[in-house]
């Protein structure tokens, strides 16, 4: 009789162990924070709504963020934005600059040029292999009609045009022979003749077919200003930050093709030979070497060697700057005046001290 109440007495203890031990499993899971949602985001076309998310919910160091904050505010910035998955995590407006408020994008807006050229060509409108006297007729040049021939829609978009790359209006006078087109890489003025091509090709004014095929299908809010040297878009930053977000998805939004996929993924990718840290008006990083404006110097290393190797940048003077890192989902943006380090009119010291406190925020 002893031996059963003893055996009974032990299992009742057991049963009271085991409900002790499942109790406080059951508070943690009616505790335990959802996780944040890493799902792909597209905002609103026709409303200010955008999802966000706050950056000490994706474990990012908030005490760097405010370090790199600084830094920015120092360097004469006005706007800067990130975005994961689409979503906002930070969005910062600096030095009286407000979140209605433009500015222009310099060259970064050369990849919007870019974009709107894949339109045209998806629309069967030109082709991008095809010679450029094929849309502006001949004698657009001061070459030869054989050095003429020799530039194709691609060369334009490569910068490898052979065509005097020194800053100036770009007018017939001034498009000079250096080089056969495709032997020579070389930034300049020059690839504004793609935006002729569109418009020959369209019979459209180049800022109607852009708002009309690009801008308005994923809600810019912009407009082109016509320098006397060549076209600047202008925007607001989010703005910017639709159309870093849908070069992030090589051309598609919200699962519209708003750009020809294939064509996208080549624009991001090394366009000849000469420069491959160069895609379509692109600027690539993780390259093997790499070529500035105004120069014919060639630079050993990556581009940037603080970003990801798979950085994509779109990359105007006084540092407008979108970056691409596809292997994080990131898209970053920055707007304003010339930086206290800027040295060149694409890349500078900026972009590797940027991103060298970038990484300790994410880290």
């Amino acid at each position: 009789m002893n031996r059963y109440f003893i055996l009974v007495v032990l299992f009742i203890l057991a049963s009271c162990q085991s409900d002790d031990a499942i109790d406080p499993i059951i508070e943690d899971d009616t505790d335990t924070p959802s996780a944040p949602d890493v799902s792909l985001y597209f905002p609103s076309t026709s409303t200010n709504e955008w999802e966000t998310i706050a950056p000490n919910e994706i474990n990012w160091d908030t005490d760097k963020l405010e370090e790199l904050r600084n830094f920015l505010i120092g360097e004469n910035t006005k706007s800067f934005m990130v975005l994961l998955n689409g979503r906002i995590v930070v969005e910062d407006y600096y030095n009286g600059h407000t979140a209605s408020d433009t500015w222009q994008w310099n060259s970064a807006g050369k990849t919007l040029v870019t974009a709107t050229v894949g339109i045209a060509q998806q629309n069967s409108l030109i082709n991008i292999d095809n010679k450029v006297s094929d849309y502006l007729g001949t004698d657009w040049t001061s070459t030869t009609p054989q050095q003429e021939d020799l530039i194709t829609v691609k060369n334009l978009l490569s910068m490898t045009s052979g065509l005097d790359d020194e800053p100036q209006v770009v007018i017939k006078r001034n498009l000079t022979y250096l080089a056969d087109a495709g032997t020579r890489w070389a930034y300049g003025n020059v690839f504004q003749r793609l935006m002729n091509v569109v418009e020959d090709a369209s019979g459209t004014e180049f800022e109607t077919y852009f708002n009309n095929e690009l801008g308005d299908r994923i809600g810019m809010n912009g407009f082109w200003n016509n320098g006397l040297i060549y076209r600047i878009y202008n925007s607001d930053t989010r703005s910017m930050a639709k159309f870093g977000l849908l070069a992030s998805q090589n051309g598609n939004w919200d699962g519209t093709q708003i750009v020809d996929e294939n064509f996208f993924i080549e624009s991001k990718t090394t366009s000849q030979n000469i420069n491959p840290s160069y895609g379509y008006l692109w600027w690539l990083n993780g390259k093997n070497k790499y070529m500035l404006p105004a120069s014919q110097t060639e630079y050993d290393g990556t581009l940037v060697p603080n970003a990801p190797n798979d950085m994509v940048a779109a990359m105007g003077k006084d540092e407008q700057r979108i970056y691409i890192v596809p292997s994080s989902n990131l898209v970053i943006l920055r707007m304003g005046e010339a930086t206290v380090s800027g040295d060149n009119f694409a890349l500078s010291s900026f972009d590797n001290m940027f991103w060298e406190k970038f990484n300790e925020v994410i880290k």
